[in-house]
């Protein structure tokens, strides 16, 4: 049994000003704005959808096959995933582009200014499934990424008759009605924060409500306040806590975070709350360190933890001891 993860690769440049941009921009003079701040720091940070996705099932021991396409910058990326268990065999390298790039400045009041490059990313519409010859027993994570591409896997999951889960995320504004209601048609599972589901209800003209009801199983994560699992075959909703954090640094990549654990006890046929409860706690470890790939953890770590935080699973066990 394989997971594939579909989606994005990026680099994530992180700068600090250690000021107020506010401070800098005059309101009389925007219509010909030219500004340059002087930071005190910079950190390239591994990211993207697809890669955030893919990094975590690696550290749950999931072998993920992650299908994306990268540029001539990708081979630092390459080096630090790949000994986790990430295959990056499927992956496209456009040798005259750079890797989807993200450059990110924040002030002291948190406000940022960001540009973002998509480089190589543009290429992912070239990318099938067919070539993995991927069975009824495998996995496919749908994640956010050039809309074309989005669709294109959708529809070949469905062709190869791949289980598949629906994350449209950051993508949702881009994508049309017809997509998000290709997406949904067939998904095993759908997963997206609050937000994402009042814009997603939104450009298909559905109720929340209704949009919740389409996939078997539907996830909606609320931050803080932890997620809610629609068990729409039973009827059931499952309300799941957060894990509490040892600290708050930053909660970019949480999301990615808590679907790679989702899918990872999912795909091994674990009960709904505790594939919820995996993945609150995978999202817990992110949150943790700055960065979306930063954090680390054995199962042994991964189980004491869960142990501490929600009780014992005898799956999980199971899991550890394998």
């Amino acid at each position: 049994m394989r997971i594939v993860v579909t989606g994005s690769l990026a680099y994530d440049y992180i700068m600090n000003f250690p000021g107020h941009f506010k401070d800098h921009i005059l309101p009389d003079k925007v219509h010909m704005l030219t500004v340059s701040f002087l930071v005190d720091s910079m950190k390239r940070l591994r990211g993207g959808t697809a890669g955030n996705i893919a990094f975590n099932l690696a550290l749950l021991g999931g072998n993920p096959v992650l299908v994306a396409s990268a540029g001539q910058d990708f081979d630092e990326y390459k080096r630090a995933v790949e000994p986790l268990g990430v295959d990056t065999k499927a992956i496209k390298i456009v040798n005259d582009e750079f890797t989807a790039s993200c450059f990110i400045n924040t002030d002291q009041s948190n406000n940022q200014i960001v540009a973002f490059y998509p480089g190589a990313a543009n290429h992912s519409r070239e990318l099938s499934l067919d070539a993995l010859k991927l069975g009824k027993e495998d996995w496919a994570i749908i994640s956010p990424t050039d809309p074309v591409s989005m669709a294109r896997h959708t529809q070949e999951c469905k062709r190869l008759g791949v289980k598949y889960i629906f994350d449209p995320g950051k993508q949702t504004p881009r994508l049309d009605k017809s997509q998000i209601l290709a997406g949904l048609d067939g998904c095993s599972l759908l997963v997206g924060n609050d937000y994402e589901f009042g814009m997603m209800a939104k450009a298909i003209d559905w109720s929340e409500e209704k949009l919740i009801a389409a996939a078997p199983t539907t996830v909606v994560t609320r931050g803080e306040e932890g997620s809610w699992i629609y068990d729409n075959a039973n009827k059931k909703k499952i309300e799941v806590p957060i894990a509490k954090p040892k600290a708050i640094v930053d909660p970019t990549g949480c999301g990615d975070a808590y679907i790679s654990g989702f899918a990872f006890a999912l795909s091994r046929g674990f009960p709904l709350e505790l594939c919820g409860r995996v993945a609150a706690l995978t999202a817990t470890y992110c949150l943790e360190l700055k960065g979306c790939q930063e954090h680390r953890f054995t199962k042994g770590e991964f189980t004491r933890r869960y142990v501490e935080t929600f009780g014992q699973a005898a799956q999980l066990d199971a899991w550890a001891k394998g």
